[in-house]
């Protein structure tokens, strides 16, 4: 069974194959940063994003499905998240996110008690 926490809603106008490195990211109250890294892969699709100095150059990394608008024109993803979420959110570590199952469950375990986001897909 999929986990529709790792894909964007359709509702998103989110292109498969686009590739977002170096947009924008707006929470729903302020930019947080930019994207670093993404994938587009089904049930496997996030953003890696760089707060910058926002919140000392942390990176988080955030489920698809929290994105609730992309803006092809002025290349700016929209998130359901607040900056606070976004601030409280774990770091991302590269070396365990790509080759740890367990460390995955944890990032969705941060994300899933505020599910369904606003205008997301919502459970399956």
């Amino acid at each position: 069974m999929s986990d529709p926490l790792w894909s964007y809603s359709t509702e998103s106008g989110h292109l498969a194959g686009t590739d977002l490195t170096g947009w924008r990211v707006e929470a729903a109250d302020g930019h947080i940063g930019k994207v670093d890294k993404h994938s587009d892969e089904v049930d496997d699709s996030y953003l890696v994003v760089d707060t910058g100095v926002w919140i000392f150059g942390k990176e988080v990394l955030i489920p698809a499905s929290t994105v609730t608008r992309v803006d092809l024109e002025e290349q700016v993803l929209h998130l359901a998240l607040s900056k606070e979420q976004v601030k409280d959110s774990p770091e991302f570590v590269s070396d365990k996110h790509l080759a740890d199952r367990q460390y995955r469950e944890e990032i969705g375990q941060y994300y899933r008690p505020n599910w369904p986001f606003s205008g997301g897909m919502g459970p399956i």
